[in-house]
């Protein structure tokens, strides 16, 4: 068996790295080669041009600002919703009062965790079509029906949430984070349900707080985990082309009013399928996935700690 491991090994692995190759390694070569050309994406023929679609995309100011956008979800998305998984996450399995059972989560925890993850069953057309009802402008919107009834809006001048330049973009980030943090919640509980009980036992009765707990164990025994969570956060920063381009104005694919909304998925979908420039938006696909992954390489690096054993 141990002259025969290495033939043994290739026999398992060279089907799925074939198949890895085929779908995944190749498709990408693909895209980087149409970069180069004048494709159309509606003929076979095409030029070769070399860098100057990666010329023209950095002087083009609608995809700078869209890169901008896109730049403001890395930091607001993946930030707003780890903090607030990990605050109702804590709740849900330390934050109780306690008693003869030891150190335990709020009353009705159970319950709770299947509320928090709720949205994530909702595919991605429900959830538009939900906060497009949320956000209408008229009064049978229901946060303009609210702020109505509490006088703090002018019910003959309702709020544009979406065909707002300053609110359009916000929204949507309210519903990506909305939607996330159920998930991260139950990602976070798994984790915090590890480590062990007498841990946080023994920082009560040395008279720790709940927020010392919080921050001296919690969040270091915890911290891979939301590594992880950050990474994926991130990735799905770098997307959110389906809510962009179902919810926000705009002539294809969202991302109105005046691009206010834009992000690089939407713009790139637009040009490949709207204006026919199948090279330029290939351009746009290689910058996107070259600044997911180094931004991934980043973040797993600035965030390494040494591993806490327990």
């Amino acid at each position: 068996m141990r002259h025969r491991k290495y033939p043994f090994i290739v026999g398992f692995l060279i089907v799925p790295v074939a198949l890895y190759v085929l779908l995944v390694i190749w498709p990408y070569l693909q895209t980087f080669g149409y970069s180069l050309t004048d494709w159309s994406g509606a003929s076979q023929q095409m030029n070769f041009i070399g860098l100057r679609n990666y010329a023209t995309l950095f002087s083009d100011n609608v995809f700078v600002l869209a890169l901008e956008h896109n730049l403001l979800l890395l930091v607001v998305l993946p930030l707003a919703t780890i903090l607030l998984a990990l605050f109702f996450a804590f709740m849900l399995n330390v934050g109780g009062r306690g008693g003869t059972g030891g150190v335990q989560g709020v009353r009705g925890a159970g319950f709770y965790k299947v509320v928090f993850f709720f949205p994530q069953v909702l595919s991605v057309a429900i959830l538009s079509v939900l906060f497009q009802g949320v956000y209408r402008t008229d009064q049978g919107g229901l946060l303009n029906g609210v702020l109505v009834k509490l006088g703090v809006e002018d019910p003959n001048k309702p709020w544009q949430w979406l065909s707002d330049p300053n609110l359009g973009l916000w929204c949507v980030v309210g519903v990506l984070i909305w939607s996330g943090v159920g998930f991260y919640l139950v990602l976070f509980s798994a984790a915090m349900q590890s480590v062990p009980k007498d841990i946080y036992e023994a920082a009560l009765l040395d008279g720790a707080k709940r927020g010392q707990t919080f921050f001296k164990i919690t969040l270091p025994l915890l911290w891979e985990t939301i590594q992880t969570a950050w990474v994926y956060l991130a990735i799905a920063a770098m997307d959110c082309f389906a809510l962009v381009s179902t919810m926000t104005p705009g002539k294809f694919y969202g991302g109105g009013p005046d691009y206010h909304s834009e992000v690089l998925s939407t713009l790139l979908m637009r040009n490949f399928i709207t204006y026919g420039k199948a090279g330029y938006a290939c351009a746009m696909g290689v910058v996107i996935f070259f600044l997911t992954l180094i931004l991934s390489v980043v973040a797993l690096r600035v965030t390494r700690r040494e591993k806490i054993e327990f």
